[in-house]
């Protein structure tokens, strides 16, 4: 069998080539970046310096695909009229950004309504991503994240998710990030065979099983239905060991990347021991989950 398709977020400190060094360090096989310093609004232009750097080490080390997640500042669905024009303005320079560099996929939160309820905060996401997909072509596709649902945030439910993409007009440029931690705070239980099936099973007759492109694997230090987003590693929160198992054997999902998020140190060093847990949780069971 093939190596299970797992990495995690990496640092594009220094130029944004050097997440791949950093990546191949630890042993990512696939990653996550930003494409700029996710807690500013604006952002040096890319050069071609920059992207030849880019491809250059993307091709010296072999990961991929390389997923992009945007900048934390933006809230598509603002109900502040300027704050949601800067979120459009600054999603689709991301958007530019990530087929500049060749990159895949751009995972976004779907926002925060602000006290506006879901309906109006869906509909400003749905008019947000319909003027960034009509301005901004292809090749990026556009990962909607499932979230805790801490505050206003939307995203908690998969029926919200789907409510939102069933809606955009270029359907077929958007699709879901799945995180396992946001799941599991927003109510979903993973954690024992039966729990995965039926959460899977839901998410399928909700969204669309065939909609998810990338993991986001992380334990989650808050409990179930917590609705609080806090991740640590893998095996070391509530979700425990065996969800983790499930997902990684899931015959369905063997070629989707599973990318980490969970609490690091300078070294990089948690990362490799949460890869490698990732791997031998993989490497110890048979890939037959799922129909």
């Amino acid at each position: 069998m093939k190596p299970p398709l797992i990495g995690a977020h990496m640092s594009i400190a220094g130029g944004i080539h050097k997440a791949f060094e950093r990546g191949g360090n630890v042993g990512c096989r696939t990653l996550q970046i930003f494409l700029k310093n996710s807690n500013r609004w604006d952002a040096r232009p890319l050069s071609d310096e920059d992207r030849e750097l880019f491809a250059a080490a993307r091709a010296r080390t072999g990961i991929g695909p390389v997923v992009a997640h945007d900048s934390y500042l933006i809230n598509l669905a603002s109900p502040d009229a300027a704050l949601h024009e800067k979120s459009v303005r600054a999603f689709m320079e991301e958007m530019k950004r990530a087929n500049y560099l060749g990159v895949p996929y751009l995972v976004l939160h779907p926002g925060a309504h602000m006290g506006t309820g879901e309906r109006e905060g869906c509909a400003r996401v749905v008019a947000a991503l319909d003027r960034a997909l009509g301005e901004v072509g292809p090749p990026v596709v556009l990962l909607l994240e499932n979230t805790a649902g801490q505050g206003s945030a939307l995203g908690r439910s998969f029926e919200e998710l789907a409510s939102i993409l069933d809606r955009v007009e270029a359907g077929d440029r958007v699709g879901v990030c799945f995180d396992t931690a946001h799941a599991f705070a927003a109510g979903y239980d993973l954690r024992t065979k039966r729990g995965y099936d039926a959460v899977m099973c839901e998410f399928d007759r909700l969204v669309g099983i065939g909609r998810i492109r990338v993991f986001h694997v992380n334990d989650s230090k808050k409990g179930l239905g917590s609705r609080v987003d806090r991740h640590c590693g893998i095996g070391k929160g509530h979700l425990g060991l065996d969800s983790f198992g499930f997902l990684l054997n899931d015959r369905r999902f063997l070629a989707i990347p599973k990318i980490l998020e969970t609490p690091k140190g300078p070294e990089l060093e948690e990362d490799r021991i949460n890869l490698a847990v990732l791997e031998s949780l993989y490497r110890g069971r048979k890939a037959a989950t799922g129909p």
